[in-house]
């Protein structure tokens, strides 16, 4: 690798990690404290939820006007208001209980997520514009920096709101992540902005089927991740009567196995480019499996155990990260095979929808959401189940539209007529039309 890649692989590293430490380091006390100002567990909810929402449009905005802004701008800027926005985060213990409070939340949230946003449509945008050929090895390798900051948040937050009170976490890894600016100021290479605004949209993108069926197994992954983070530990503590430490303990069995897959899996799907549909199909059932054995399902009438919960916990976490690291290179691709130009627009779109999907599925809708609701409703064995359905449907479809669109493609009138000639090319493009999908 170049200096220039170096530099941008260590930034990129940086931003992955100190964004998502700051991000992760709610879950263990905001909850209850927000509760002693006042706030119910539904706002509560809507505190974590407008987080997603507020993402979810920043990615779209800031993907699509990234030539405009600049990437290094955009990351800069995304890194300080985000700084910022945390150690605001930890003075909310001062403010009067009640209304001042949840408006003071929401307001800081919101903003706290444009920033985020900022930051990570900004980050795969540049990882893929200075690595063009290794993007799935890149961004699976910075996985591993994006899933020690998941893992890690938690148990930094909760010791030190554990021994110096609500304000020091989030100030000390507010500055943390404000340290992050001047570094990668330093650090990372310019951009030109010599690529004109794209006229491309994201309309377009969603014009292609197969770009369609990629967002919805994106929206699968992320919204799984979302269900686990809402329900497993109500589940583990009260089936197995485990601790919160102990419940801690319990999500590395997801995290681990995901973050050690991600760039070995990035390096295969950069390196045979055509394995990339069948590692999402793979992990597509691979997941479906894990979440039907996760309770297990209460028709297969298989008694609940700590160990296959366990072991389910990996199985998901290895399938995930099958899914996760093809998804960026195949939009990207299929994107420029369908006219898009080859440059920084094109790259801000893609991961801006990127980033959207993800927002969609982990937080607005099927994530906490539909999954706390139908555990509340049934059980958290039959709400993993509908989980597992999910991903096994997004499986069924692309497999499905793939043989739809190839035969109408080739109409058994032109496929006699082939054969009859004694055509010895036909084989080779049938395999080439079948390789090629719905793109």
């Amino acid at each position: 690798m170049t200096r220039y890649q170096i530099l941008t692989l260590i930034s990129m590293a940086s931003v992955n990690f100190s964004s998502m430490i700051c991000y992760s380091i709610l879950g263990p006390f905001f909850p209850n404290e927000a509760m002693k100002k006042g706030a119910s567990q539904t706002v509560i909810g809507l505190i974590f939820g407008c987080y997603a929402l507020c993402n979810l449009m920043g990615s779209l905005v800031l993907g699509k006007y990234i030539v405009q802004i600049g990437a290094k701008v955009m990351l800069i800027s995304g890194l300080f208001v985000s700084s910022g926005c945390t150690i605001l985060f930890g003075l909310l213990d001062r403010v009067p209980e009640g209304a001042t409070f949840i408006t003071l939340c929401f307001i800081i949230r919101s903003v706290d997520a444009l920033g985020f946003s900022a930051a990570m449509t900004s980050s795969f945008a540049i990882s893929a514009k200075v690595f063009p050929n290794n993007i799935a090895t890149v961004l699976g390798s910075l996985e591993i920096f994006t899933g020690l900051g998941l893992i890690l948040g938690p148990p930094i937050g909760g010791w030190l709101y554990q021994s110096f009170g609500y304000e020091v976490p989030f100030m000390a890894l507010g500055c943390f992540l404000f340290l992050m600016v001047p570094f990668n100021i330093y650090i990372l290479p310019s951009f030109g902005n010599s690529a004109d605004p794209t006229k491309d949209s994201f309309f377009r993108l969603f014009t292609r089927l197969k770009i369609v069926l990629i967002c919805f197994a994106i929206f699968t992954l992320s919204s799984g991740l979302g269900f686990l983070d809402a329900t497993l530990s109500i589940y583990a503590i009260d089936k197995f009567d485990l601790s919160p430490g102990y419940v801690g303990l319990l999500l590395l069995g997801l995290s681990l196995p995901y973050c050690l897959a991600s760039p070995l899996l990035g390096i295969v799907s950069d390196r045979f480019p055509s394995t990339r549909p069948w590692l999402m199909v793979l992990g597509g059932l691979s997941t479906a499996t894990g979440f039907w054995f996760l309770g297990p399902v209460p028709i297969l009438q298989i008694q609940s155990q700590l160990w296959l919960l366990v072991f389910m916990l990996g199985v998901i976490g290895f399938s995930l990260s099958m899914i996760a690291i093809p998804t960026f290179p195949e939009i990207l691709n299929c994107a420029y095979e369908n006219g898009f130009e080859e440059g920084l627009s094109t790259l801000g779109l893609v991961s801006g929808l990127f980033g959207a999907v993800w927002s969609i599925g982990y937080v607005m809708f099927c994530g906490p959401t539909l999954g706390g609701f139908t555990t509340q409703q049934l059980s958290f064995e039959w709400a993993a189940s509908v989980q597992g359905g999910l991903a096994f449907l997004a499986v069924s479809m692309a497999i499905y539209l793939s043989y739809y669109t190839h035969f109408n493609t080739v109409s058994p009138a032109s496929t006699l007529m082939t054969l009859r000639m004694g055509n010895s090319n036909y084989c080779a493009k049938l395999l080439a039309l079948t390789s090629t999908h719905f793109c």
